[in-house]
């Protein structure tokens, strides 16, 4: 199992580690700075087909608008030649189908890549090559945006400072082996072309085979240095071979392989093989977690060190962040709320966890695993070694017995900075919220949620009017069924809420959403993302498709919520979840020793006026 570190944590590593380190990039780097990544292009692509395909004028299709989007690329997914919808090879077949010749792929890349205009990211990467501080970069990209960029920082320097740097195409090989040679750094070597080029690669055919010399540049540069993987999603296995051959030189990657990828996000069954081999061949190997290229730009700018002309060319395009922290009015300057938000303040999150202790890494998956199959209750995160835990220790030694598990000391906890914590609690919050109620928690890598779930005849009496009586609130704000089937595709239906955790003014927020959860087949979660749509099943008619019926089935539920309906159904769950002024939730119910998930929330919703809380007080 690889470790995962947080980007902070690799910026660190990396101010230790400048000119040990080089860099592949793909087109993840160059998006924010207005170039289109290879899935904008694909849909481009499989638009431009199916518009053709059915005779509509391209102006007719939004391809932005989800029931649009699930009707181009269902009608592409693992049929008309094209492989299923996530395939590595799906961007070359795409590209050649829509455009067979190579004039025209040439054309399209042109205009694509003359829109971009370098980024933060690309500033901070030309001021760690103009000062010396990165050697060497290989990109898939075909655009010039680091080498603009790198025009410009040297230019901020004198003379004798300035890096000069060469750039390696397809048509410019010689150039790479000479710098490879001379140590004559810095150096980018463009893997698959430059737009200006006679030489580009994308289809399938082209991308299959690395020019050999090319390659054997790529190969010895990585002897020499470690490498740092951005933007980059390992599809295409010209450069996926090479990779393949550097992890089996004994020695190589000397500073070790950093892959960054977003957080929680699964990578491609080839690229965890290969950190997997390349773990075992004795490189370090981490996998950093960061939301894009910019954020992990802006934490290197902050370990690092350059000259004043430098920082000042890079701040002057800094993104603000989009959250930005304001004071929250602590009078109440009118007798009503202006604003009522689906939020609850957090009280208190836990701080500690039981660290467990093990003979060989486990993933957060393989935990959760465990624990199920000793048919035992627990919430735990993986750190590799260890993991962090709530449960009870009895449950817990006997969940990971078979792993060398044993039981560690406390494990405080940072949810503010530390994703792993942050993950544990979210788990363990959702847990919370369901336990004693009539719902059902939803833990999801993009978003947990959870469900109502009414009582059924198998309970006991006590239990089942407790919980109707529970759900009285929410069926009368409602005021329609909580539960039920959807019509035509006859799949069951509940009112549910999505779950958040948000940090403002210092203070944690429960933020909750409420939607209707639909159950159709082969998906446990179907929301109204392009991503949950496009992994349903497909129909032979887009139209008529489960997934397209249940979410217009689901707009029009919605549709006719307005205002003071929507206030009811904050209210009713914010009373539901909270019905007294600090209620306590716990995640799991044990009377022995071990750590146990306890959160207190408050009953009022944020940005409400205090008349509300004294209103329910009365009630």
């Amino acid at each position: 199992m690889v470790d995962r570190v947080t980007s902070d944590a690799f910026a660190r590593s990396f101010g230790q580690r400048t000119g040990q380190l080089a860099w592949l990039l793909g087109a993840g780097t160059s998006a924010s700075a207005g170039v289109p990544t290879g899935v904008d292009m694909i849909a481009d692509f499989k638009t431009r087909l199916f518009c053709d395909h059915m005779n509509l004028s391209r102006q007719e299709v939004d391809i932005s608008d989800p029931i649009w989007e699930q009707r181009v690329l269902s009608h592409f997914d693992g049929a008309r030649g094209f492989p299923p919808q996530g395939d590595p090879g799906e961007y070359a077949v795409a590209f050649d189908a829509a455009y067979p010749d190579a004039r025209d792929r040439r054309s399209y890349i042109d205009n694509a890549v003359t829109k971009g205009i370098p980024s933060f990211g690309h500033r901070v990467l030309a001021g760690l090559i103009s000062s010396g501080q990165i050697h060497c970069l290989f990109t898939t990209n075909f655009d010039d945006l680091i080498k603009r960029a790198t025009v410009i920082t040297d230019d901020l320097l004198p003379p004798e400072k300035r890096s000069h740097l060469t750039v390696s195409a397809l048509d410019s090989i010689e150039r790479g082996e000479r710098c490879i040679s001379e140590d004559d750094w810095p150096l980018l070597v463009k893997l698959h072309g430059d737009y200006q080029s006679e030489h580009l690669k994308n289809t399938a055919q082209e991308l299959q085979v690395q020019d050999e010399r090319l390659r054997r540049v790529f190969v010895q540069a990585l002897t020499r240095f470690g490498l740092v993987v951005a933007g980059y999603s390992g599809r295409d296995d010209s450069v996926m071979d090479a990779l393949d051959e550097v992890v089996a030189i004994e020695g190589a990657m000397p500073s070790g392989l950093w892959w960054v990828s977003r957080p929680n996000e699964q990578l491609l069954p080839r690229v965890q093989e290969l950190l997997q081999r390349a773990g075992e061949s004795g490189i370090e190997v981490r996998i950093v977690d960061s939301e894009n290229f910019d954020e992990l730009a802006g934490d290197i700018e902050r370990q690092v060190s350059m000259e004043v002309p430098l920082l000042e060319h890079i701040r002057e395009v800094q993104p603000r962040p989009i959250i930005q922290p304001v004071t929250l009015p602590r009078v109440r300057a009118a007798t009503f709320p202006a604003l009522r938000c689906s939020a609850l303040e957090v009280l208190e999150l836990p701080r500690e966890a039981r660290e467990i202790v093990l003979s060989g890494s486990l993933s957060t998956r393989e935990a959760r695993k465990l624990v199920k199959e000793a048919e035992v209750w627990a919430t735990v995160a993986s750190r590799g070694r260890t993991l962090v835990a709530f449960g009870a220790d009895r449950d817990l030694e006997q969940a990971f017995a078979s792993v060398g598990g044993e039981l560690g000391g406390r494990v405080p906890l940072n949810p503010a900075q530390d994703s792993i914590d942050r993950g544990l609690i979210y788990d363990a919050f959702t847990k919370a919220i369901a336990r004693r109620r009539p719902l059902r928690p939803v833990l999801r890598g993009r978003g947990h949620a959870v469900v109502v779930q009414p009582p059924t005849d198998r309970q006991a009496d006590h239990v089942v009017q407790r919980h109707e009586e529970q759900l009285d609130g929410l069926q009368q704000a409602y005021g329609s069924a909580l539960v039920g089937v959807a019509p035509e595709i006859n799949q069951p239906f509940s009112e549910a809420i999505r779950v958040r955790l948000e940090q403002w003014d210092s203070r944690w927020w429960f933020v909750y959403e409420p939607y209707t959860w639909i159950d159709l087949p082969r998906i446990e979660d179907v929301e109204s993302s392009s991503n949950d749509l496009a992994r349903s099943p497909s129909s032979t008619d887009p139209g008529t498709s489960p997934k397209i019926i249940a979410t217009d089935w689901r707009r029009e539920r919605w549709a006719q919520r307005y205002n003071p309906t929507w206030n009811r159904i904050i209210a009713a769950w914010a009373e539901f979840v909270a019905p007294e002024s600090e209620t306590e939730l716990l995640t799991h119910y044990f009377e022995c020793e071990g750590f146990n998930g306890t959160f207190r929330l408050s009953w009022t919703t944020a940005w409400s006026s205090p008349a509300q809380a004294s209103a329910r007080s009365r009630e």
